[in-house]
């Protein structure tokens, strides 16, 4: 079942990560709202985790989700897009997380390399300075132009 790579336990999480580490591993780490899983984000999670061996995403929760796309959102809950992103192969371990960003995350989990999207500004990217410090890598990935979960929606309100 997909559902067995979301991590309940963040400590625990960190732990196991660290084994991978110690034997060789490069930990990715990434993070996002994923609703209405799309193409774009099927790219970028496979693009994600061919940077390194282990792939961990960080997914906002529902009010997370609302604070920072607005009312309306998430269009898929927190359960539902828990499963759906479960089940990508690129994906290793899932974790939820409530608040804006994911910097407590990423100082929990230290990964190696930390993904965002080529939409970030390279300097606004939380936890930046946190893989970095630790002598990690930040990488921006390019998106797939005209394909985004906004748009599917526009598209969706448009043939109403």
């Amino acid at each position: 079942m997909p559902v067995a790579k979301l991590a309940s336990d963040v400590s625990m999480l960190g732990a196991t990560l660290a084994v991978r580490r110690a034997a060789g591993a490069r930990i990715v780490f990434t993070n996002g709202c994923f609703d209405l899983l799309h193409p774009g984000h099927v790219r970028y999670l496979a693009a994600a985790r061919a940077l390194g061996d282990v792939l961990v995403v960080g997914l906002n929760g529902d009010a997370s989700v609302r604070r920072l796309k607005g009312p309306g959102r998430p269009i898929l809950r927190a359960a539902e897009r828990v499963e759906v992103v479960a089940g990508l192969s690129a994906v290793d371990h899932l974790v939820l997380f409530e608040e804006d960003t994911p910097r407590e995350l990423i100082a929990a989990l230290a990964p190696d390399v930390l993904v965002k999207g080529a939409d970030w500004p390279s300097e606004e990217i939380a936890g930046r300075d946190l893989v970095l410090a630790r002598g990690g890598r930040v990488e921006r990935i390019p998106l797939v132009p005209g394909v985004s979960t906004s748009e599917i929606i526009r598209r969706i309100r448009s043939r109403s």
